[in-house]
């Protein structure tokens, strides 16, 4: 099994920036992807950005050049920098890790953006 914990999410005003930050622990192994997806209230969960096991990334159209994705060199922690934060940015945002055949998920950290 594999734990993911993340962390960075709260409250901040719009035009301000959060860092979002997810930790694996447990039966880690190479991985396919690792990213962040959110959930506002009455809506579908979203790709937000990802990240390849081989460092290629991709971004939802709405947040292409506002957010990037990282991670670490041991593909244990990926990160989510979100610049010039917009009210519609409010949601629950999600770690998600995809190993093997098998997708993990965080429990979520909530974001909201007041304008």
């Amino acid at each position: 099994q594999v734990q993911l914990v993340e962390s960075g999410g709260g409250l901040v005003q719009a035009g301000g920036s959060l860092r979002l930050s997810c930790a694996a622990s447990g039966s880690i192994f190479s991985i396919n992807a690792m990213g962040w997806y959110r959930q506002a209230p009455g809506k579908q969960r979203e790709l937000v950005a990802a990240i390849t096991s081989g460092g290629s990334t991709n971004y939802a159209d709405s947040v292409k050049g506002r957010f990037t994705i990282s991670r670490d060199s041991a593909k244990i922690t990926v990160y989510l920098q979100m610049n010039s934060l917009k009210p519609e940015d409010t949601a629950v945002y999600y770690c998600n890790r995809k190993q093997g055949l098998h997708d993990y998920w965080g429990q979520g950290t909530q974001v909201t953006v007041s304008s």
